[in-house]
């Protein structure tokens, strides 16, 4: 039988990262790495209660068990976690994903992983975005080609020629990884062998991730200012189109904004996006681009973590 797992660097309530672990254990998931990156004494109980589970608190005593310091950047940890556990698993696949993030399959992830031909070393899953409103709602990845810039400008006339692809956060997706291969590092959404990009372009039909990235305003604020200074609009990142056609990064973009029109602008930059404004949401529905995925995360952590929260 095929076996697989995730491994994931996880910050924030008891709740998201009970209902992100019992996710992916409803969905079958054979073990769970799960890397605390701040102590959650709450969390970590439940977590290591759980057979299918190794769960750790990222402090200082862990870092020196590794013989390093402990690195500054996020990504840098993500990354480290992720390639200690690929090279340590005794699963036959690995996918690295964060705590926002959910797989969904209209099939046993285990027949998925068992199609994919031996010569491919992983399979790109790619992303849904949320949408604002809390039904449930994702807005579909829409493939690259000629034709996707005039569609995400038609659905999105305001600020759709700034935005890759109408998503606030990824297109690329994550990645389920073949385990076994040498000298192979994770990055976010990336394999790199004896320090080469290795090519990941296979993909199952039917193998999604939802990504609850920003699904409502509030959420989308409380993360804004630590997304703007380390995380996913930090400056320097590149820009969403090319720069010769205009390309802003996330950074420039709400910057801008905020500078030109205000911090409020920011709200209308927002809902449009997140499909929020109703002329948006009817657009989508049209062209066929909202997807129901309910995740129905507090029956599985009921039901895995009983009594956790």
């Amino acid at each position: 039988m095929t076996t697989w797992g995730i491994v994931s660097m996880v910050r924030g309530p008891t709740r998201d990262i009970l209902g992100f672990a019992a996710h992916h254990l409803d969905l079958g998931a054979d073990y769970l790495y799960i890397y605390l990156d701040e102590p959650n004494r709450q969390a970590h109980r439940a977590l290591r209660r759980h057979p299918k589970i190794r769960a750790r608190i990222c402090d200082d005593a862990f870092w020196e068990k590794r013989s390093r310091n402990r690195p500054e950047r996020h990504q840098v940890r993500q990354t480290l976690h992720a390639t200690f556990a690929y090279r340590n698993t005794d699963l036959e696949w690995l996918a690295h994903i964060d705590v926002d993030e959910f797989l969904w399959s209209d099939k046993p992830i285990k027949e998925q992983l068992q199609s994919v031909p031996e010569e491919k070393p992983a399979v790109r899953v790619r992303p849904m975005e949320a949408m604002a409103g809390g039904e449930d709602l994702y807005k579909a990845h829409i493939p690259s080609g000629p034709n996707r810039s005039a569609l995400v400008q038609s659905l999105y006339p305001n600020y759709g020629e700034f935005v890759l692809g109408g998503f606030l956060s990824h297109v690329q997706g994550k990645l389920f990884v073949r385990t076994g291969m040498e000298k192979l590092n994770f990055r976010i959404h990336n394999l790199f062998q004896n320090k080469e990009l290795l090519p990941c372009k296979f993909e199952l039909p039917g193998l999604e991730l939802c990504h609850r990235h920003a699904p409502d305003w509030d959420h989308w604020m409380a993360h804004y200012a630590f997304r703007m200074d380390r995380g996913s609009y930090q400056p320097g990142m590149s820009p969403n189109v090319p720069r010769e056609l205009g390309g802003l990064n996330k950074n420039e973009l709400f910057s801008w904004i905020e500078e030109e029109q205000g911090p409020a602008s920011l709200r209308a930059f927002y809902d449009e996006i997140s499909g929020a404004d109703p002329d948006v949401r009817a657009r989508l529905q049209e062209y066929g681009l909202i997807r129901h995925r309910p995740l129905d995360l507090d029956a599985k952590i009921a039901k895995h973590f009983p009594g956790s929260c």
